[in-house]
């Protein structure tokens, strides 16, 4: 396999695959980390956790055994993980990677995970008291917005409050540092990104395409078993961001109300797509993105012309 000698330790390089669940982007990953010497590193808020497989669709352990993967499998569903426990996690599995002579090759939709190692944002990698997100937890959201409005008013105006997520992190910013996130925001922004990062972002230009890809994915996966994956975790006890995970949390929600938890595909579909569009959405805010349009044959002979360049190596 060939190595990739080109990093250097003032400039620390690596690619990332993005794209909306079902776009192929995975697959694309492997196929790149094959050609250039690569390793995987999940960028996917739920694939960090145990036992939940089929709903995150995690690479086969074939695949995951060919090419090291990374940032699958840290966490138990009941465990509390944060965008900054993942920033740790990543940039030291892609630090790790090059000082072996490898190449990082991120691979996921979840944005602000990606955003976290990717861009100068430098949060304190400091991990929050488990004492602090147990009392988080026991908050509702209106309880958290108005914590979040009395401790960091300009987050509170500029961010996403409706998002649960978001908003504890911001609350754990503030209780663990003792500066608001906005004011780490304005910091960040002085200083430069961790890593030079190529981002190959796959869109399928044709929607009801994508669309199609979708459900015949959650049918794949309701096939393989998907419901009594759920039905086993719906036992236990679960993270409030290992419950709300799409797939899951649809399952779970027939459960409540006694009913088969088959009957929840269409439900699952439904999720999948609306979280496709988002993601195409965050997408699109990078301008600096090598678009690969997912239907095209030459799809990854393009991606390789673009990481070639970007790391200063011929093709193999």
């Amino acid at each position: 396999m060939p190595e990739n000698k080109s990093q250097s330790t003032t400039e620390k390089r690596v690619i990332a695959v993005t794209g909306p669940t079902a776009s192929g982007k995975s697959s694309l990953a492997l196929r790149l980390a094959e050609r250039f010497g690569g390793e995987i590193i999940s960028c996917d808020s739920m694939q960090i956790y145990r036992g939940m497989d089929i709903g995150t669709a995690k690479d086969p352990p074939e695949e995951r055994a060919l090419i090291p993967h990374h940032l699958i499998d840290v966490a138990d569903p009941g465990d509390s993980f944060s965008c900054s426990d993942y920033a740790a996690l990543a940039s030291n599995a892609a630090d790790d990677i090059i000082a072996r002579g490898k190449l990082p090759v991120f691979c996921g939709g979840t944005g602000l995970y990606l955003d976290s190692v990717l861009a100068s944002d430098r949060f304190p990698e400091t991990q929050t008291p488990p004492s602090l997100r147990q009392a988080l937890e026991t908050k509702d959201d209106d309880e958290l917005r108005g914590m979040l409005l009395g401790c960091d008013s300009v987050s509170f105006r500029t961010s996403d409050i409706k998002n649960r997520r978001r908003l504890t992190r911001a609350l754990e910013i503030f209780y663990t540092t003792g500066l608001p996130k906005s004011r780490w925001d304005e910091l960040s922004r002085t200083l430069p990104p961790r890593y030079k990062a190529l981002r190959l972002a796959v869109i399928w230009q044709d929607r009801d395409e994508l669309y199609k890809r979708i459900d015949s994915r959650v049918d794949e996966m309701f096939a393989r078993g998907l419901a009594g994956e759920a039905v086993g975790l719906y036992r236990t006890r679960l993270s409030d961001t290992a419950r709300q995970a799409i797939g899951y949390k649809e399952i779970f929600d027939r459960l409540d109300c006694g009913e088969d938890p088959m009957s929840a595909m269409d439900d699952v579909k439904r999720a999948t797509r609306r979280y496709a569009k988002r993601q195409l959405t965050w997408l699109r805010r990078d301008g600096s993105a090598v678009v690969l349009e997912g239907s095209d044959p030459r799809i990854f002979e393009k991606a390789c012309a673009a990481v070639s360049r970007f790391i200063g190596k011929e093709q193999m």
